[in-house]
């Protein structure tokens, strides 16, 4: 026994320095298949981060990134929020435990920030209708609302998706059993909303139906609906009896007016159309780590409330017990605080109008270089992402000769572009379009 124990460790040495022997040693040998997990296929890479791989290592001393999907300062830097900073430091000298929240997070969490969804003075708050459960952050928070939805709303597991919407959006839906359908939301001919298509695909489909709505900063177009496109929605939802799925990600952060992106919900809300909301703090908080959302249900009365919260719970249960406190809590300081609140209000615009101001000089630069199209576009879409409108083949010419990374459909991120590299973006684009 001690002679073949020998053998058998020179012949796993041996093995483990030739892997194409290893190979066939198990499967001839021993016996055993290949692997457990031949069958596994490889995976297609992550569109953006492939474009983040490819900007580093590009060696180009002009390169420029507009593919990154969370805020840089003017030097092209993260930026932390000075509210955030403030927040954090009162939360260290009070020497804060480590224990577990509960299932649907911490109480003083969900309070306030169902106030900043809805409003301090909503019925929908005064009256306790909403089942608001800590998420991990809106993807998470998303995820429980297409569980839920899909255990429990029996009038229909399709959801409709507006065209185009995140890339995230597809399979969050799809993974939790939903059928997938969409509707016209972007005209390519005016690098705008599609109102009319928008309506005319809304009024088809079936009542009681599930459609996603982007609050504010529509992902990846940034292009929004006016308010009075909202209120006719409205009307149409409420005739239909559809479900409003509401995904905010960027409340604040788009306009630097928390009131005003979330118009969209408090009026379909008001209207008691029946809703459910999906809220990141990653975007307006700067809390991309943190993993910072809430996911929210809209019930008729305070003893279906209750019922709806108990299953949310049941729900996150076995996914993941609790959510993770740091990022709640920092959220939480800062919105229980009228000073740090008041802070972080100061920061988000401070945001907004980097954004705002970045898309203006693009315009203006365009303008300064002769440029024949119209990019009032840029100007009217509103939030971090934009729309330019180039095609694919002005894309690659932008990459290859310009060094400039956006997503294949011309999306790109505002927040790549600064003072020090708008005049260059301006001309990469001038020169691929004109």
């Amino acid at each position: 026994m001690a002679v073949f124990l020998r053998k058998s460790t020179n012949i796993s040495k041996y093995l483990f320095s030739n892997a194409k022997l290893a190979s066939v040693y198990s499967s001839r040998i021993i016996g055993c298949p290949k692997s457990t997990w031949e069958n596994v296929e490889m995976g297609p890479p992550d569109a953006i981060l492939g474009l983040t791989e490819a900007f580093k290592s590009d060696t180009s001393a002009n390169k420029v990134n507009l593919g990154v999907g969370a805020y840089r300062d003017d030097d092209g830097k993260p930026w932390v929020l000075p509210s955030v900073r403030e927040a954090e430091r009162i939360m260290t000298d009070n020497k804060l435990e480590k224990e577990y929240a509960g299932i649907a997070g911490f109480p003083e969490y969900t309070k306030y920030c169902a106030q900043l969804t809805f409003g301090e003075d909503s019925e929908v708050v005064k009256e306790g209708l909403n089942s608001t459960t800590a998420a991990v952050a809106g993807t998470g928070a998303l995820r429980i609302g297409a569980e839920f939805i899909s255990r429990w709303y029996k009038p229909s597991k399709c959801i409709y998706l507006p065209t185009p919407t995140w890339g995230n959006h597809k399979p969050i839906f799809r993974d939790a059993g939903l059928e997938l359908k969409e509707y016209r939301y972007y005209n390519p001919k005016t690098v705008g909303f599609d109102f009319e298509g928008c309506m005319e695909d809304l009024s088809r489909i079936p009542d009681n139906s599930i459609v996603l709505l982007h609050a504010c900063a529509h992902n990846p177009t940034g292009i929004d609906p006016k308010p009075e496109n909202w209120r006719e929605m409205s009307q149409l939802f409420k005739k239909k009896q559809f479900l409003a799925y509401f995904d905010m990600a960027y409340q604040g952060f788009a306009s630097g007016d928390t009131d005003r992106d979330a118009f969209a919900i408090r009026h379909f809300a008001s209207e008691r159309i029946p809703i459910v909301v999906a809220q990141s703090f990653s975007k307006n908080f700067g809390l991309y780590g943190e993993r910072a959302g809430t996911f929210t249900v809209v019930s008729q009365t305070a003893e279906e409330q209750a019922r709806v919260t108990s299953q949310l719970k049941i729900l996150i249960r076995p996914l993941y017990s609790n959510p993770p406190i740091n990022g709640m809590r920092i959220v939480t300081q800062i919105l229980s605080s009228k000073e740090l609140k008041q802070k972080w209000m100061s920061d988000v615009v401070t945001m907004a109008d980097r954004i705002i101001s970045m898309r203006q000089l693009l315009v203006d630069n365009l303008a300064k270089l002769g440029s024949s199209h119209n990019w009032s576009h840029i100007t009217d879409q509103i939030g971090m992402f934009c729309f330019t409108g180039l095609n694919t083949s002005q894309v690659e010419r932008l990459t290859k000769e310009f060094h400039v990374y956006m997503t294949k459909d011309g999306r790109i991120s505002m927040a790549g572009v600064t003072t020090k590299n708008v005049e260059y973006v301006a001309k990469a684009i001038h020169e691929v379009s004109k």
